[in-house]
């Protein structure tokens, strides 16, 4: 049985002040919110603690944006597994596009933090998904299936949650259309050993688009960036029809 998982990408936005001021606004909506949807906040590392404490106990769960494969070590800038679950974090995203656009990640470092993840019973939200130079070049599906079959070697597909982002879909307000999205993920499913990984789309999701979005039958969430900064835009996203 497939959940629906929908994640807030808080990227390098909010300060321990601002989240718990978010946190004021969004939580109330919860109230309507059908119980089989996982909702997850993943704000940045120095907004983790205060946003744990504010959670504690209610049906929000805890993601961080990133995480590093070693146990601990001279690795400065990073953070490790135990430091995250230690204050009650329970997905990481890994691979985001914006992490191996700027800073280097590759499918094989992808490959190792999600093992440190799941080492740690963090639910990794595995990124996958193309540029506009390679789609327009044909690349979409060969380019997936690469990043998946060299992303999940030795992966526990149970304790797993993918995200597709078409690269030129964020933050640019062009949005992959959701049956062209519906089709790619299909193809994602195809790929995996177990068919029931929830599988959401990611890139320019908005209030006024997951309705169409959520309608697709492939489709099992939404990894939301700038639209889950505003608690009344994430709360309709959160409740769509």
């Amino acid at each position: 049985m497939r959940k629906i998982v929908i994640a807030g990408n808080w990227k390098m936005y909010k300060t321990q002040a601002e989240g718990t001021e978010f946190l004021q606004g969004f939580m109330p909506t919860l109230e309507e919110t059908p119980p089989d949807r996982e909702v997850i906040l993943c704000p940045p590392f120095t907004t983790l603690g205060i946003l744990s404490k504010n959670l504690h106990g209610s049906r929000v769960q805890l993601g961080a944006q990133n995480l590093h494969w070693a146990d601990a070590g001279a690795f400065t800038g990073e953070i490790a597994p135990a430091m995250l679950t230690e204050i009650g974090v329970r997905y990481a995203i890994i691979g985001h596009s914006e992490r191996r656009q700027y800073f280097g990640e590759t499918d094989e470092t992808v490959n190792k933090r999600l093992k440190a993840a799941q080492k740690y019973g963090i639910t990794p939200i595995l990124c996958v998904g193309e540029s506009k130079q390679q789609r327009d070049a044909g690349e979409t599906e060969s380019l997936i299936i690469s990043q998946l079959e060299k992303g999940l070697v030795d992966i526990d597909q149970n304790n797993l949650v993918i995200a597709y982002e078409p690269i030129w879909a964020i933050g640019t307000g062009d949005t992959c259309e959701s049956k062209e999205a519906n089709r790619v993920i299909g193809l994602i499913r195809s790929q995996l050993s177990n068919p029931d990984v929830p599988i959401q789309y990611g890139g320019s999701v908005k209030h006024d688009n997951i309705d169409e979005i959520m309608a697709q039958p492939e489709i099992d969430g939404a990894l939301v960036g700038g639209a889950s900064l505003e608690p009344a835009s994430f709360a309709r996203i959160v409740n769509y029809k």
